[in-house]
């Protein structure tokens, strides 16, 4: 039987022989330097870590690495690596050492895939843990793969792919008689080398040299499912050869896993998602294990630490950290290692920490999945400079973005490709694209988004990108304040609602030392309708705060700016904690401030909210006095609406104030001035006014003695209220309207219904003036019942909530 020959440059290896010749002349190499050549070209391409060199060259010996590094020079120094362009051995730092030359294996038998006889199963690995959380996904990519010869599954590092890959092989192996092979392209530094990678994992020896057509030849008349695995950064040669096998071998599969596709004839796609997790924290432990994020991480950290068992007090830390770490199986196996060390409690509190803590992987893993940090790392490297660029700049966005404002915070002066960068990067699974909607919404996993924020400070670009994206969201914001007056919640929210996570991450880079308050300041106004919108009272009142203590008075803008911050923090103080009583000075700010820069809208604002704060304290007749005056200020205007707030307020205060005839003839001009406007057209001063209307025309109508015509306008009221989906205004039909009228009939029954209505409404909507109302209301229900002493505990405790018992 002939000898193998290795045949590259002027070189041939016999390992037989031991000998190496270059031009038929033999070269002097000392027998480990031979070894560790022997072990390289019989795997070239593929890096070889220096334990395995070693362990080869030195089995009965033990030596340290420098010993590896003195025969490697020398031979490298033999073959002239270096020398005239010549590469032969590459040095992977940390890694080991691969043969990257081109090479030749003569003198060997005809190529076979699998020789007739022989054991026909093929190279899959054996799976060494459970598959979590995939059965449907592999049920669905088994019948896939059954009808389509050409499968690829991508996604981000860590995600799964190659576990699902060989758990779908397994699944389909009896469907070919000549095995299942799998390939591993992960050491491969040569996209040449992949013919031979696969033919390697065959055991393909072509006789020529021609690995591509001895493989082609070889499979031609089999029926074999080859799976390679990790084609992302050898990736335009894996689609050439795997077009080629397809044509040349009718009964061939492929399966195929890579960050990005392939982009070859034939291939079909799936995306593969992460591991499923819980909308809601408010669970037990054995409800939270019907998720797979909970289940894989549960299984691994029993696995690490046989004593941990998930308790019910666990749930909200491990979902936590299964959230945080974005439901991907890598990041939750490393998390689940690190229990025994920190708990779950301690391991959620440092996520943001998790490039250092999460570094405990499998010793015989790939080093790209022995820490977070290398999975990422292998994605960065096989990026362009162009698309590592955007990808860092990208980080700053908290959450969902628009394609126009990843343009905007990450596009230099001229630049003419962003579009096309953010595109590669969806395709490379490092940017997730949900195009469901009206508009494309982009997102970077948490993972990612730190990774590559860690990215950009290193560029030294964050201040710069963080300016970019706060100045992008204040000219989003710049109509918003109109457009909630001219739109229906519903729209305005659609269109504004999914920037809140980004306008908090602007604020906090423009509030902080490293940023610019008055971009902060600026931005702070423009989006004060977000907060009124979605009731966010107490951040509000927070970031208003914040951003009056940043005004600088040398600025043209200030007196505007500090208007406008009055008024929302004057509101802000109405619905929020313990600081009612300080919201009357702040709209006397605005009401100045209004009155100095001749601004009616924000007087109007101001005089009604001055009449409400009265009201709210007890001063009735001051409340009257603000009402007039502000229908002395719409008298004679051509906007119905001032028109209807003008009489609107006037009936609130006739009514408290005793004189229900004149409440019921403003009411019923207020709702005659409604009409058939359209809802987007009656909000103002936060409230949909046709909704407030009804219910003060309920309180007027009992207290006239309409009690049934009342009662019938409750329940009309409370569907129109949630109807409207404005929890301000559902709050103000519940608590001014329905529970009070439903007590004085004396109807418990629906007193206790719509208190707890409003309760759980306040609960989901954090309003606390009418969180306390309801408790109250509920108070109520129970003394009238007959039990006084809880009753009055209810009361009781209602009352110190609002600070005022």
């Amino acid at each position: 039987m002939d000898e193998e020959v290795f045949a590259f440059g002027s070189f041939r290896l016999v390992p037989g022989q031991r000998m190496l010749s270059e031009d038929g002349e033999p070269v002097r190499l000392g027998s480990r330097a031979l070894d560790i050549l022997i072990a390289l070209v019989e795997r070239p391409g593929e890096t070889i870590s220096k334990g395995e060199l070693i362990a080869r060259a030195w089995p009965d010996t033990v030596v340290e690495e420098a010993a590896l590094r003195v025969h490697v020079a020398a031979l490298r120094k033999a073959l002239g690596d270096g020398r005239a362009g010549k590469r032969y051995i590459a040095n992977h730092p940390g890694r080991g050492y691969a043969f990257v030359a081109p090479l030749k294996r003569e003198n060997a038998p005809s190529a076979t895939a699998v020789p007739d006889g022989a054991d026909a199963s093929g190279s899959l690995p054996a799976p060494l843990t459970r598959v979590v959380g995939r059965d449907e996904i592999l049920l669905a990519l088994t019948t896939q793969l059954a009808r389509r010869r050409f499968m690829t599954i991508v996604g981000p590092g860590g995600i799964g792919k190659t576990t699902v890959a060989v758990a779908v092989a397994d699944r389909a192996r009896a469907s070919y008689e000549d095995g299942v092979w799998f390939v591993e392209l992960a050491p491969l530094s040569d996209p040449d080398l992949v013919p031979s990678a696969v033919g390697a994992a065959l055991g393909v020896r072509p006789s020529g040299g021609d690995h591509t057509r001895a493989l082609a030849a070889s499979l031609r008349d089999k029926t074999a499912l080859l799976v390679l695995d990790s084609c992302e950064h050898v990736i335009g040669a894996v689609a050439s050869l795997a077009e080629m096998l397809l044509k040349a071998a009718p009964g061939v599969g492929i399966l195929a896993t890579s960050r990005e596709p392939l982009r070859a004839e034939g291939e079909a796609l799936h995306r593969l998602a992460a591991l499923e997790l819980p909308a809601d924290a408010n669970m037990s432990a054995d409800e939270a294990l019907h998720y797979s994020a909970v289940q894989l991480f549960n299984e691994r950290a029993t696995a690490a630490m046989d004593e941990f068992v998930m308790a019910d007090s666990d749930v909200p830390a491990v979902l936590e950290i299964c959230r945080r770490l974005d439901g991907i199986p890598l990041a939750l196996e490393l998390a689940a290692a690190r229990v025994g060390a920190f708990g779950v409690r301690d391991l959620a509190a440092h996520l943001d920490d998790r490039f250092r803590l999460l570094t405990a992987g499998r010793r015989t893993a790939l080093p790209r999945h022995q820490t977070l940090s290398a999975a990422l790392d292998w994605s960065y490297q096989l990026l362009w400079e162009k698309e590592r660029k955007v990808l860092r700049r990208l980080a700053v966005f908290a959450g969902e973005f628009l394609l126009e404002a990843g343009i905007a915070v990450t596009a230099d002066p001229g630049s003419s490709d962003i579009v096309d960068c953010i595109a590669n990067l969806v395709g490379k699974s490092l940017v997730a694209a949900d195009a469901r909607g009206e508009v494309a919404q982009y997102r970077l996993l948490d993972t990612t988004r730190l990774y590559a924020l860690e990215k950009l400070r290193s560029a030294g670009e964050f201040r710069l990108i963080a300016r970019r994206h706060a100045e992008h969201y204040i000219a989003v914001f710049a109509p918003a304040e109109a457009e909630s007056e001219s739109q229906s919640q519903a729209q305005w929210l659609g269109i504004y609602g999914r920037h809140l996570a980004n306008v908090r991450a602007a604020l906090d880079w423009a509030m902080s030392s490293d940023g610019d308050r008055q971009i902060g300041v600026a931005l702070t106004v423009a989006v004060i309708p977000l907060w009124v919108q979605l009731s966010l009272f107490d951040e509000c009142r927070e970031r208003v705060e914040q951003a009056l203590s940043g005004l600088n008075d040398d600025q043209p803008t200030t007196a505007r700016w500090r208007m406008q911050l009055s008024a929302a923090l004057g509101w802000a103080l109405t619905y929020g904690v313990g600081r009612a009583r300080e919201a009357g000075p702040a709209w006397a700010t605005t009401l100045k401030l209004a009155d100095e820069l001749d601004d009616r809208s924000y007087r109007l604002r101001a005089l009604w909210s001055l009449c409400i704060d009265q009201f709210n304290n007890g001063n009735l007749r001051a409340a009257l006095q603000f009402a007039r005056r502000f229908a002395d200020l719409t008298a004679g205007s051509s906007d119905t609406i001032e028109l209807m707030m003008a009489d609107r307020l006037l009936a609130t205060a006739y009514h408290y104030f005793g004189d229900q005839g004149e409440a019921g003839h403003h009411i019923d001009r207020a709702l005659g001035l409604l009409g058939n406007l359209a809802q987007q057209q009656i909000v103002r001063v936060r409230f949909d006014m046709r909704v407030s209307t009804h219910y003060f025309q309920a309180r007027i109508l009992w207290l006239q003695g309409f009690a049934e015509q009342a009662l019938r306008l409750v329940e009309h009221n409370i569907e129109e209220g949630n109807a409207v989906g404005q929890a301000l205004s559902f709050c103000s039909v519940l608590g001014q309207g329905a529970c009070p009228i439903a007590l004085w009939t004396g109807n418990l029954d629906a007193a206790q219904r719509y208190g707890a209505l409003l309760l759980d409404h306040t609960e989901r909507h954090p309003i606390r003036l009418w969180n306390i109302w309801a408790r109250c209301f509920l108070g109520l229900v129970i003394a009238k019942r007959g039990d006084i002493n809880a009753g009055l505990r209810a009361l009781r405790g209602g009352l110190e909530l609002a600070g005022e018992a």
